[in-house]
């Protein structure tokens, strides 16, 4: 892509700043590339390097900047307020944040409508969780293998996958249920004639390993960390039926999902169930730290003794979701998430047609996967990492996710353009012919 002029700034470089990393940095925290950029600036769908090089993002920060990058309409508004109020603490009478929380009950699906806010998704999903003990007396909970809630012992411990369960004690009265990974299907079945087997398991999980009245069952609406994996249609709506039955609550994760990035508000509404609790994060800042759960009355309503965050719901995180809510209604982001994100995984498909290194394209929106395998269908990370680097050295910011890290995961700005589509395409087309994949 064309480069951009850059300022006079001195920048120190990918190669220091990875020495500083290495120095300074706990060693816990990776980093995508062999040869990684700088990243500088960025503008609505695209990012700048350090050498003035142009990217089209097609990752938004992993689902956060769904608005575009220093979105100028936002972001006035954010300026404003940090000039004006930047922080009290919500303890205090403020307004912006009553009036996003009045918001999301407006854009949230069902009874939804009493909200706590916080910072990162990781304290909404413990949140949540700590919610839903108190309005069920359980502690206990079902989460599904493959799941990724957080990084607290809580949210760790609710989490479905080895490489993000680094606590050495984590803890119990977790029962995990197999994933709806119907590309990969955990108990070797296919949909439909499954009958959603996945989701019958929870059931007797509940009946065989659980008190009988676990508190929740928590999942994200589609799996992103596990490599986009989007439950088959009827999967929800038979779990809450299971749920409703045992007096256990259903805590949505809608931190990767929320927000227009599915082509509906929230991925859950997908699948026509409401949920008790619904978790955000990410994408309701547009790269401003705020995150919430939120609930309904009669759930909230349990939850009485004195809490407080110290900067959730802050003037200037709130001023930010209320620009965001704005921008996508009034731009519609979900109906260009909706058409770009068909465009994307057709295009998809037909590239996997003369590609069979591509196993398998799913996704609902502008959240969509491609699978890389080899012939008999093992994972093929090394064959994803060879083509992320060559798009990257192309101008094209594309993730990756999947348990083995082999499914190319594309979460961009939802501002983006059919030509960029288009672009991204046609650079993954050129790559795999040249690459001979």
């Amino acid at each position: 892509m064309a480069t951009d002029s850059i300022s006079e700034h001195s920048y120190i470089g990918a190669a220091a700043i990875l020495e500083k990393k290495k120095k300074y940095i706990m060693p816990c925290l990776g980093h995508f590339y062999s040869d990684p950029r700088q990243i500088v600036r960025g503008s609505m769908q695209y990012l700048y390097d350090s050498e003035g090089r142009a990217y089209l993002d097609c990752f938004a920060g992993v689902s956060v900047i769904n608005c575009g990058h220093c979105n100028p309409e936002i972001n006035a508004a954010v300026t404003e307020q940090v000039n004006t109020l930047q922080h009290v603490c919500n303890i205090y009478l403020t307004e912006n944040f009553v009036n996003l929380a009045e918001q999301l009950a407006r854009i949230t699906p069902g009874a939804l409508q009493k909200s706590f806010f916080c910072s990162t998704g990781t304290e909404a999903n413990e949140g949540a969780a700590l919610l839903a003990e108190i309005a069920t007396g359980s502690s206990e909970f079902i989460a599904l293998r493959s799941g990724l809630h957080g990084r607290t012992k809580l949210t760790m411990s609710l989490t479905g996958i080895a490489m993000w369960r680094t606590d050495p004690n984590p803890v119990g009265g977790i029962s995990f249920a197999p994933n709806p990974y119907c590309y990969r299907c955990p108990m070797g079945k296919e949909y439909p004639a499954c009958d959603l087997a996945c989701a019958n398991m929870v059931e007797d999980i509940i009946r065989t390993v659980t008190s009988g009245r676990p508190a929740a069952f928590i999942a994200e609406t589609i799996q992103g960390n596990a490599g986009i994996v989007v439950p088959p249609p009827g999967y929800f709506k038979r779990i809450k039926e299971i749920l409703t039955h045992f007096g256990t609550l259903f805590i949505a994760d809608e931190v990767q999902t929320g927000f227009a990035r599915t082509g509906r508000m929230f991925g859950i509404e997908h699948y026509d169930v409401q949920p008790d609790i619904m978790t955000m994060a990410k994408a309701l800042g547009n790269g401003a730290p705020i995150s919430a759960f939120i609930a309904t009355p009669t759930v909230a309503d349990k939850y009485k003794k004195p809490g407080a965050s110290t900067l959730g719901g802050n003037p200037v995180s709130s001023t930010a979701g209320l620009g965001v809510i704005r921008y996508i209604e009034s731009h519609d982001l979900m109906g260009n998430a909706e058409q770009r994100g068909a465009q994307l995984r057709a295009g998809l498909q037909e590239i996997a047609a003369r590609h069979p290194i591509i196993g398998d394209i799913r996704g609902l929106g502008l959240m969509v996967g491609a699978e890389f395998v080899h012939a008999d269908k093992s994972p093929a990370p090394a064959e994803l990492d060879t083509v992320l680097e060559e798009l990257k050295n192309r101008g094209f910011i594309v993730g990756k996710n999947g348990i083995a890290r082999n499914v190319m995961a594309f979460q961009p700005p939802l501002i983006i353009t059919e030509q960029n589509i288009s672009d991204v395409l046609n650079a993954v087309e050129i790559i795999l012919t040249e690459k001979g994949l």
